[in-house]
């Protein structure tokens, strides 16, 4: 009997002709992270030097707005060039009145980045749950249910008021029907018409959320936001809100968590023509900081892979709280494959 075994007839495919050297698969690579289309999100705070470290994200702090520009700084020298603001608000009130106050935290953060940084891309989010006392993305009924259309109108108001301190883009995360076009109608009667509108189009109710509310104290004191925010299993229904959010005037679409939903992601890119940014939240970062710091995974190889797979979904952009770290290891890893290269032979006369 013989025990040889018999080499194919026909040719086979080497795939790994090209993933010999790491020059090699850096020239065929499909998918290409830039950090120019990261964007990092920042909460600010009342106060003065504040820079304090959120328990539940690592590396991520609560700011004051005479700390921000080190931390843009910070972003810029890296090659991080939009920014994504949080506000924390002194005072809470059932009508979210700081949410579009001229002094409000937003509004004085926007002023200040904008004044020191004019080239830097400011992204406000617009809602208001964490200036409400009740915690809710809208205005309540005198029955505790959330009144979609009364909350519209001051969900532009709050829009407004971010394009008036100088917002690039302004960015509706609440889910209220209807409210792409209210911002966009209202935008557009205050002399604001050239001013984008990056839509939270396709929000989950998820529960990757959970290390955001301390970050951002808005957690709801009664009740949970799946009454706006989409059903977690349903994927042609995104589509839907995505179809519905463009047709009211948004330059931009969201898909929010990220991961969880590259499902989705993907067929929005293969449905729309339209910028497409996806948030990795912060249930997401934390879970891979915590895992990395447990000795689990190695920190840079599985963020920079997790990042990787949102762009190659369709992704055009990217929010995440990984973003400075991100563009740091990007410019490592391209310095050390220039710094391997042999240097060049001196040519004689």
């Amino acid at each position: 009997m013989n025990d040889s075994f018999a080499i194919p007839v026909l040719p086979f495919q080497r795939f790994r002709r090209l993933r010999r050297t790491p020059a090699l698969r850096r020239l065929v690579r499909e998918t290409r992270l830039d950090p120019s289309t990261f964007i990092l999100p920042l909460f600010v705070t009342h106060g003065f030097d504040v820079r304090e470290e959120i328990g539940a994200m690592p590396g991520v702090y609560h700011l004051s707005v005479d700390r921000l520009p080190y931390a843009v700084e910070e972003a810029v020298g890296a090659g991080v060039t939009s920014v994504l603001l949080f506000g924390l608000p002194e005072t809470k009130d059932a009508g979210a009145s700081e949410a579009f106050a001229p002094e409000g935290i937003v509004q004085q953060a926007v002023r200040r980045i904008k004044a020191d940084f004019p080239d830097v891309v400011i992204i406000t989010d617009v809602c208001l749950c964490a200036y409400t006392d009740h915690g809710h993305c809208g205005l309540l009924t005198a029955t505790g249910t959330i009144d979609n259309d009364m909350t519209l109108p001051v969900l532009a108001r709050v829009a407004l008021s971010h394009a008036e301190a100088g917002a690039d883009i302004v960015a509706p995360s609440d889910m209220m029907d209807g409210r792409i076009a209210a911002i966009r109608a209202t935008l557009d009667d205050r002399g604001f018409a050239e001013t984008p509108i990056m839509a939270y189009s396709a929000k989950f109710a998820s529960a990757f959320y959970g290390p955001f509310r301390e970050a951002a104290h808005s957690a709801p004191s009664h009740g949970d936001r799946r009454s706006h925010q989409m059903d977690p299993a349903n994927g042609r229904e995104a589509l839907r809100e995505i179809a519905a959010d463009i047709m009211e005037g948004a330059d931009m679409v969201m898909v929010k968590p990220a991961m969880p939903y590259l499902d989705v992601l993907a067929q929005a890119r293969a449905a729309f023509d339209l910028p497409i940014t996806a948030y990795q939240v912060s249930g997401e970062y934390a879970m891979l900081k915590h895992a990395a710091a447990s000795g689990l995974l190695d920190e840079r190889r599985a963020m920079l892979e997790a990042l990787t797979s949102i762009a190659r979904a369709g992704a055009d952009s990217i929010i995440t709280y990984a973003a400075v770290d991100a563009a740091r290891w990007l410019a490592e890893e391209w310095g050390g494959a220039l710094r391997a290269l042999p240097a060049p032979a001196t040519v004689a006369d």
